[in-house]
Formats: structure tokens, C-alpha cells, sequence
């Protein structure tokens, strides 16, 4: 006769406190006997050992216990039963007694037909996902069991996996890191176990993981493994990468561009001091020019004020507000052409190598520019390199798509000429790296370098629609990559010729238009030196009265920067309007190419252009130009 379903309660210590009607019945004691009466009066269990303490310290430790065991009522038979306990809690969550259930075990073999049908329905389920990888693991890590989605995710067939360690899918730094052990402790002791990673694949390559592990344990709570699933997250981390790549090259960008801004402005104002300068200097020059001494001493002023002029050039380059020249050069035959320079600046320890593509390779650059460039990276990476070591120089193509352009400072898409300096040297760590194009950086000692050369670079290359790109690491050397845009054709360039210094025109009349005092005084000077009547004016404005009540002008001579409203460029249209035959002439710290976008000026010989900082000689040139003119 089966065990009527029947259910007792129990205090903390296994004694009945209540029970249903049916309980009642299938007992066979009255109430005032099943009162106080301790539990395993009326049954026995059959595991664990420990009987109905056991079974309740189980369920108080698991919320449940469940097991078989033998119902003896009053008339003292004994019959098969299944006995369910768990935990009765109070308001607070503490455990006050317990609820035992005492059933048919035909029941729970009912229950776990069920359930194993349940769990081959979610076997083939899972075996059927594609998309996660989900396996099972023993305590120790070894695999017991594999999905489809293991397969293709990881490359593994079932029969090549399972009962080996899971921890083989792990690279080897995070092996040795202890990665794997880690992850299996955190969910033993807490339950479960989340985390992203680099795994490997049966072949090798690489791919993102998303991690989930959970703790699986028994009806007594001892654990029987672990249940892990791993998604494939490649595409995702790698769009993060490239966004967050995306977003340090703007921040970068806009550094760089911040800086630019400010080095062009102070270059502006050095151009004006040195126009101050070099012509003091050579009215002075004219003046003394039987006293030996003193013109050595003004000749070492002169090239002190040179090597201002070109500490300017350099900043000018950085902030890319530098006069280029482009023409289309062959790369190969340039480098080879400055191949001796080069090795000069090279001591004997240091082996210097030219690698040179042999394919024609053709830019549209300025080469003067560039070989000063590849100078300053030259010399940069035999500094990098006290003890000798191996200097390299090469060349090649390469096709830049639009996401790596949008990467590389947003350059155009399409071919570029790459030009290579490495070194094996001592190299630099990142955070050097990033700050290596601004100007004035520098990891040299002091009175080593000025922190211009890799400035000067960066703003040739760049201004030149290309993109400069260093890799290095600390110890293992650097290499610095020069993309230049890449053309169809190479045609060598000469370099310019200049033109011989020759005097003015002993006559004139010509206005000067410059809101500087200084660079005023010193312009007046040197034009009357010249022979020259100088008429004056600090702005535009001044400049068109001036021109509309005096008709006898024959040149204006205007800075182009200047306050009141009015640039130079605005003035010299103005002043041909009202004066057809005005010869203009007009000067400037910037570039005419910066101020083509800056004031609307041009790059296109609207009006000549005298770049500042000038020597008295380069301006006399330029008037005489501008007096020949038919």
C-alpha cells in the first residue's frame, strides 16, 4: 500500500509541531501522540548517514533536501517512502523549523522521467546553439561535454576536446598569470564568474571573448563542476579599438592643431623682431665699414639673427604655415643625392643602410624641406644610439584605405610613397611618443637639441597631405614612416636659382604701411639709405588717405596683418582702384600659402610677396623688380 502524500512540521530540533489530515491518517496516532513526538520516530532514511539530523542540516545548508527512506507507522510496518524537507523561514529570513513532506517514491521516479526528458530536451537544445560556445567542466577544469557553437567558435570537435583542460583556449600570458585557476575559484566560491579576454582558436588566431562560468553543485551542496559559455565579441572589441583610436587621434589632432596655432603667431611676431634686427645691423654695417672689429662683431650678429630665422622656419613648418615649393621629385634619386650628407652625420659604430624600392617613386613635394626632414630623423636616431647600432633608410608604396586613412590624421585614401628611418636604438616609451612632434620637446640633455627637428617634420609631411607615424619600444629601437602622397610620374627638380643683389633705382617715393613702431623705424631707414623718400602710415586707412591727397607715390609697401579693420591685401586693391599704375609690394611674417587662407590673399602673384624676417638687400631686389616693370 503506497504512503498517502503527507505533511509534518517540524521544529529546529527534528520535533513535530503540526501536521495535515492526511498525515494524520497514514500515521495512525492520534494528535495528542504526534505532538512533541521527534520525527524519526516515524521515519528512517536511508542516506545520508546521520538520518533525519542529517537530512535537515542538508536542507538548512541547501534549501532542500530530497531522498528515500522507510515510514513506520503505529501498527509498526514499514513502508517505502520519499521524503522532501525544506526550510520553514521567518519575517527576518531566519530558519524557524522545517516542512516534511512524506510521498510515494513512485512519484519522484514520475518526477525524474521528467526531468531527464527536461534534460535531454536541453541537451539538444544547446548542442543545437551556434552562436555561444557552452560546455561543461569538472571541479579541476577538464572538459566533460561540447556544443556545435564550441566547434565553430573555437575549432575544436567534440571528440578533439573533451577531457582536455579549458584552460588551453587561454593565451599564454594569461596562463601564466594564472587567469584560468582565478576565474574557476571565483565561481566555486561566489556562485559565478564573468569576465572579457583574449582566447585562441585550434589554429592559432586570436578572437575576444565574452566569458560566463557558473558554479553547478548537488542536493547536498557539494560541487559537481561548472557550466561555461563563451560568445565570440571580435567585431565589437574591435570597433571599440578603432573607436577609441578614432577619438585619441582627434584629441591629439586637436592638440596639434592648438599648438600649430600658437607656435605660427609667435613665429609672426620673431619675423618681426629679426626684420628689426638684421636691418639695424645692416645699417650699421654700411656705416663703419672701415672699422674691422666692429664689423666682425656685426657679422656674428648677422648670424646669430640667421639662426633665428631659421629656428622660425622650423616653427612656421610645425604650425604648416611655411612657404613650400612643391615639385614632383623622384624619391629614390633624391635620397641617393643626399646619401653622402647623410652618412656624414653617421660616426663609424653606426652601420648605415639605404634600402631603396626599385620601383619609381614620385612625390610632389618640397625637396629641400624633405631633405632637411630626413636630416633631423637621421640625427635623431644617431643620437638614440651612444654605443653604435644599425641605421636604416627605406623606401616603398603602399595603399592606404579609408579606414586606416580616417586613422592616420584623416589623410586622402590611395598610393603613398613610404619612407623609412629606422634605428636600433634605445627607443621610447608611449607616453614620449606621443608628446615627440611638439615643439621644444625634447629628451636630450640640455643645450643638445632645440626639440624642433621632429616639429619640422611632422609639419613638412603633414602640410604636404601626408602622415608621419612613429613605432617604437623602449630598447628595441624606433622607426619613423613618412607617408607621402604618391603621383604618377617623377620629374627631377633643380634647385632655384637667386637672383644677384643688385641696387634700386637711386629715386622714388614710396609709402610705407606697418603698424609695428620698431619694424617702421627700421624699414624708413633702410629705404632712405637706398635713396629713397619714404611717406608713412601705421594702417589701411591712414594708407588711403594719404594716397587720395598725395598723386606723386610710386610704390606701396604694406604689411599684410594689420589692425583697424583692414589687412594689406584689402589695402592694395583698394589703392589700385583709386592708383591703376600703384606698384605694390607686400610683406609679412606668415607665409603667402597661410595667408591665402587666412586673409583671402591668394598664392596666386596677385601682388609680389617679401616673407619676413628681410635683409635690406632683399628688399632693395624686390623694388628694383617692382621699378622694372613696364
Amino acid at each position: 500500500m503506497p504512503v498517502l502524500s503527507s505533511l509534518f512540521l517540524l521544529d529546529r530540533h527534528g520535533v513535530i509541531t503540526g501536521w495535515t489530515g492526511m498525515a494524520e491518517t497514514a500515521s495512525g496516532f492520534p494528535r495528542q501522540e504526534l505532538r512533541g513526538r521527534n520525527f524519526d520516530r516515524l521515519f528512517a532514511t536511508g542516506a545520508p548517514a546521520g538520518g533525519v539530523e542529517a537530512a535537515l542540516r542538508i536542507a538548512q545548508r541547501n534549501d532542500r533536501f530530497s531522498g528515500t527512506g522507510w515510514f513506520t507507522p503505529k501498527d509498526g510496518s514499514r513502508l517505502q517512502a520519499l521524503l522532501v524537507v525544506e526550510p520553514v523561514r521567518g519575517a527576518e529570513g531566519a530558519i524557524e523549523g522545517f516542512a516534511a513532506t512524506v510521498g510515494d517514491p513512485a512519484e519522484q521516479q514520475q518526477s525524474e522521467t521528467a526531468l531527464a526528458e527536461g534534460e535531454q530536451t536541453f541537451r539538444m537544445l544547446v548542442q543545437g546553439v551556434i552562436d555561444y560556445a557552452i560546455y561543461m567542466i569538472d571541479p579541476q577544469g577538464y572538459i566533460t561535454n561540447w556544443n556545435l557553437g564550441g566547434e565553430r567558435i573555437k575549432g575544436y570537435a567534440a571528440d578533439e576536446i573533451v577531457g582536455r583542460h579549458f584552460s588551453q583556449f587561454y593565451t599564454e600570458e594569461d596562463r601564466a598569470a594564472g587567469t584560468p585557476a582565478r576565474a574557476l575559484a571565483i565561481a566555486a566560491k561566489e556562485g559565478r564568474y564573468e569576465g572579457e579576454g583574449w582566447r585562441v582558436r585550434k589554429d592559432g588566431s586570436r578572437f575576444w571573448a565574452g566569458v560566463v562560468i557558473d558554479r553547478i553543485l548537488d542536493s547536498e551542496g557539494k560541487l559537481l563542476g561548472f557550466a561555461k559559455i563563451t560568445r565570440d565579441m571580435t567585431e565589437k572589441q574591435h570597433a571599440q579599438e578603432a573607436l577609441e583610436q578614432a577619438r585619441a587621434a582627434l584629441v591629439q589632432a586637436q592638440k596639434m592643431e592648438a599648438v600649430g596655432q600658437l607656435t605660427g603667431g609667435v613665429a609672426h611676431d620673431f619675423n618681426n623682431l629679426l626684420t628689426v634686427i638684421t636691418n639695424s645691423l645692416d645699417l650699421l654695417e654700411s656705416r663703419v665699414r672701415s672699422d674691422t672689429q666692429t664689423r666682425r662683431i656685426i657679422d656674428s650678429a648677422q648670424r646669430a639673427a640667421e639662426r633665428g630665422a631659421r629656428l622660425t622656419e622650423q616653427l612656421l613648418a610645425f604650425s604648416r604655415r611655411q612657404p613650400l615649393r612643391p615639385e614632383i621629385h623622384n624619391i629614390n634619386a633624391l635620397i641617393e643625392g643626399f646619401e653622402a650628407v647623410l652618412r656624414r652625420a653617421c660616426p663609424e659604430p653606426i652601420e648605415f643602410e639605404v634600402k631603396l624600392d626599385p620601383r619609381p617613386l614620385a612625390a610632389n613635394i618640397d625637396s629641400p624641406q624633405f631633405e632637411t626632414g630626413l636630416l633631423n630623423l637621421v640625427v635623431n636616431a644617431r643620437d638614440a644610439m651612444p654605443s653604435g647600432g644599425t641605421l636604416c633608410i627605406s623606401t616603398g608604396r603602399k595603399t592606404i584605405g579609408a579606414a586606416a586613412a580616417k586613422r592616420m590624421s584623416d589623410i586622402a585614401p590611395g598610393d603613398y610613397v613610404v619612407v623609412s628611418i629606422a634605428d636600433t636604438g634605445e627607443g621610447m616609451p608611449p607616453d614620449v611618443v606621443n608628446r615627440a612632434f611638439e615643439p621644444f620637446f625634447t629628451t636630450k640633455e640640455v643645450g643638445k637639441g632645440t626639440g624642433l627637428g621632429l616639429s619640422q617634420v611632422y609639419g613638412f609631411v603633414t602640410q604636404s597631405g601626408g602622415h608621419v607615424a612613429i613605432d617604437s619600444t623602449p630598447g628595441s629601437g624606433t622607426t619613423v614612416a613618412l607617408y607621402l602622397p604618391a603621383v604618377s610620374r617623377a620629374a627631377a627638380g633643380g634647385p632655384s636659382k637667386r637672383t644677384d643683389v643688385e641696387k634700386p633705382p637711386a629715386m622714388g617715393r614710396v609709402l610705407v604701411v606697418e603698424d609695428d613702431p620698431e619694424v617702421l623705424d627700421v624699414t624708413v631707414e633702410t629705404l632712405r639709405g637706398f635713396g629713397w623718400e619714404v611717406l608713412t602710415a601705421p594702417d589701411g586707412p591712414s594708407a588711403l588717405s594719404v594716397l587720395r591727397r598725395d598723386a606723386d607715390i610710386d610704390v606701396l609697401f604694406s604689411d599684410i596683418v594689420m589692425p583697424r579693420g583692414m589687412n594689406g591685401l584689402e589695402l592694395a586693391r583698394q589703392a589700385r582702384r583709386l592708383r591703376p599704375t600703384l606698384r605694390v609690394l607686400l610683406a609679412s611674417g606668415y607665409p603667402a600659402s597661410v595667408l591665402a587662407s587666412d586673409h583671402g590673399a591668394g598664392d596666386d602673384g596677385e601682388f609680389p610677396f617679401l616673407g619676413k624676417p628681410y635683409r635690406a638687400v632683399e628688399l632693395a631686389n624686390k623694388l628694383r623688380a617692382l621699378q622694372t616693370q613696364s
